[in-house]
């Protein structure tokens, strides 16, 4: 299996940062979009644990507009072949003594990268 192809992991990056613009501008069409439509699919939150795409969608649209900006640092996005790759990046909210951390795994699919398994926590300072 190759691992980090150029060309996949320039996509995957620009899948995960069309992400990162979406999840801090509350783009939540593209969220949406970007989370594969699966009951399988998972989102552990920091203070929520989300079992299907349906569920996923449902607390986007219930989710605060406001101070969702953000600095991203560490992000690794390692792509296993063509068609899975995981991005695993940390975060300082502005005004937080909080860190977080947020991993996902994405899959190739028909429509492209999609979001099958997420995790986000946050570290005291």
């Amino acid at each position: 299996m190759d691992i980090n192809i150029p060309e996949v992991v320039a996509e995957m990056t620009e899948a995960f940062m069309r992400y990162e613009k979406a999840l801090t501008t509350n783009d939540v069409a593209v969220l949406d979009e970007l989370f594969h439509n699966s009951p399988l699919t998972l989102r552990y939150g920091v203070t929520e644990n989300l079992h299907s795409y349906d569920e996923i969608r449902a607390f986007r649209a219930g989710r605060p507009s406001v101070g969702l900006e953000r600095e991203i640092y560490n992000t690794r996005i390692t792509t296993y072949g063509r068609d899975f790759a995981t991005a695993n990046t940390e975060f300082k909210r502005k005004n937080s003594t909080k860190t977080g951390r947020q991993s996902q795994t994405w899959i190739r699919t028909a429509d492209g990268w999609r979001v099958v398994s997420a995790h986000v926590s946050l570290l005291e300072a």
